[in-house]
């Protein structure tokens, strides 16, 4: 969008775009610094105007940055907000790779629920504007797609002990992560008090007894 003369005009530090747009090399502090500023300007404009109406122009006068520094970071401001799920994404990631050692099938499946529910709850304000109903439809698509990604992973372990069914592997996939996305709707948005126990043990009582009744067949 935007020429590698006005990007070096731009920019505060040189160093700082070169380093952002090196894939090999780890981000040095000054990169990551000017990440956390520009993805906690796209959070504060999504809890005043929306992620539709606020543009890339409101993140940087937000976060008082050059236009060529952001575009050293990110594309557009999907890409940032991206890249603020990213976090949340690898540490849920991570839990469930911790409990795929696990012996017992309840054990290891959806393990990383209640810390999804544990992180909504902590920055529940943030999270309904973010994924709400009053959110925009990319967020939501986002966040749908992480939950689709991680209930997968799970499914597809289980499957040579449930393989030789009619069921399509990904329809319960979809299944399972649109019940998960919509539980997390209804608890951030409704006014009933549910605790994160409650409502973790909610979505595993449903979901767990349903994958293990269900003979699928295997993913192609």
């Amino acid at each position: 969008m935007f020429g590698t003369e006005q990007k070096a005009a731009d920019c505060s530090e040189r160093e700082e775009c070169v380093a952002a747009k090196a894939p090999s090399r780890a981000p040095d502090r000054r990169v990551l610094r000017t990440q956390q500023l520009l993805q906690t300007a796209l959070i504060s404009l999504i809890q005043e105007k929306g992620y539709e109406a606020l543009s890339v122009q409101d993140i940087i006068d937000r976060a008082n940055v050059g236009r060529a520094t952001f575009y050293a970071h990110f594309d557009n401001k999907e890409d940032l907000l991206v890249s603020r799920l990213e976090g949340l994404r690898a540490s849920l990631q991570a839990r469930q790779r911790q409990a795929a050692q696990a012996t017992r099938t309840e054990d290891r499946m959806f393990a990383y629920s209640r810390d999804m529910f544990v992180h909504v709850n902590e920055h529940r304000t943030v999270f309904r504007s973010m994924v709400g109903k009053r959110s925009g439809a990319v967020i939501q698509h986002l966040f749908h797609k992480m939950l689709v990604d991680l209930v997968r992973e799970d499914i597809k372990a289980v499957i040579p002990q449930r393989a030789g069914g009619a069921t399509p592997y990904d329809a319960v996939v979809q299944l399972i992560a649109g019940g998960l996305f919509g539980l997390v709707l209804w608890w951030v948005d409704g006014q009933m008090k549910v605790s994160v126990e409650e409502v973790d043990a909610l979505f595993r009582r449903l979901a767990i007894p349903a994958v293990k009744a269900i003979p699928m067949t295997p993913p192609v």
